[in-house]
């Protein structure tokens, strides 16, 4: 997932207790791997797992940028078919 924002930083800023506590939740839930700022500083990139392009939609849409306006959202879909060992539980295979 990558989001890129779409207002000035100060309205980022206004919203980023909000994302972060949903971040926070999306960890908890075990969806998200990573995430972190770009450099510079336009948005920012989110390693999740899901069961589908839709649920992950679905979740860009719940964030509280996202729903304040500041951002947009690109999702790319990928097989982790090589992961480091502390990944190896999201390891996955090539269809057929």
């Amino acid at each position: 997932m990558e989001l890129t924002y779409t207002a000035p930083v100060d309205r980022v800023d206004a919203l980023l207790a909000d994302h972060v506590a949903w971040l926070d939740a999306q960890y908890a839930a075990g969806v998200f791997i990573a995430s972190g700022r770009k450099n510079p500083r336009d948005g920012g990139v989110i390693l999740a797992v899901g069961e589908s392009r839709e649920e992950i939609e679905k979740l860009a849409a719940s964030d509280p940028f996202t729903v304040g306006g500041v951002c947009a959202y690109r999702i790319t879909e990928f097989l982790a078919t090589k992961t480091a060992p502390e990944l190896d539980r999201h390891r996955q295979q090539l269809p057929g």
